[in-house]
């Protein structure tokens, strides 16, 4: 079985409380404070070895120099999920399918970020393309807090037939365009719905944005022509759940 590090507390505590199978944890020496003590305290009950190591260990371990805080875990790699066990996560709890598609997102940090505010908010699941597109790496998963240890990720060959499956499934498919029709906050975006954010220089691609029900716009009022695409599906995101609230 394949095995990737994750590191960051906050990462490692939320993979401790995950059903991913975590095969060790690496603590840099001294490291003792705080929060490691909690995971150590969960490796304990678990029984996951513990191995004290040099900070230099995790600064090499840690990609690029991402801040690992003085703690790694070694786990299984990321399972990815279908789109048909992202729509059986809402179908379980009775609630109407929300699903974020990302098209072409590149930037890791990017990602993360969409996915820890897709989980905060009760998204059902995230489809990403296999290709031009993040994966979940190490990255991702410390820019996303841990999130993605808790929501459903569907890696898909094609992102056009994913919003037609979709589409079959009764979802309503909104796309976030900078020459959208309407405002997204004029949009009705209560039942069951997938909502498209593109990628950060280029937007949603032709065939993806042909195949959108709707194209909402977010208004730029200042010099700067557009937003970060994880800032963008963030107000997106949470629109759609403050009109899910409104009508509950």
């Amino acid at each position: 079985m394949d095995s990737d590090y994750i590191v960051g507390r906050n990462p490692v505590i939320e993979a401790l409380k995950s059903e991913r199978e975590v095969e060790k944890i690496l603590v840099a020496k001294g490291e003792l404070k705080g929060s490691i003590n909690k995971i150590l305290g969960i490796a304990k009950d678990k029984s996951i070895p513990v191995q004290y190591v040099d900070k230099n260990r995790l600064d090499t371990i840690s990609e690029g120099g991402l801040p690992h805080q003085g703690v790694a875990a070694l786990v299984t790699s990321f399972k990815y999920s279908t789109i048909e066990d992202i729509l059986d996560v809402a179908k379980k709890i009775d609630e109407d399918p929300f699903i974020v598609v990302l098209d072409e997102i590149e930037d890791p940090h990017n990602l993360g970020s969409i996915i820890r505010t897709a989980e905060c908010a009760g998204v059902h699941g995230i489809i990403i393309p296999k290709r031009r597109s993040a994966s979940v790496t190490m990255t991702v998963v410390k820019a996303s807090a841990g999130a993605v240890e808790h929501i459903h990720i569907a890696k898909v060959n094609n992102i056009t037939n994913a919003i037609l499956e979709l589409k079959d499934n009764g979802l309503w498919v909104y796309g976030a365009d900078m020459d959208g029709e309407e405002y997204y906050f004029e949009r009705d975006f209560s039942g069951p719905k997938a909502l498209v954010i593109g990628s950060e220089g280029k937007g949603i691609s032709r065939l993806v944005k042909e195949n959108c029900d709707f194209l909402v716009k977010i208004p730029m009022l200042g010099n700067i022509s557009s937003l970060n695409a994880s800032n963008a599906a963030s107000i997106l995101i949470y629109e759609a759940v403050r009109e899910s609230y409104g009508k509950k």
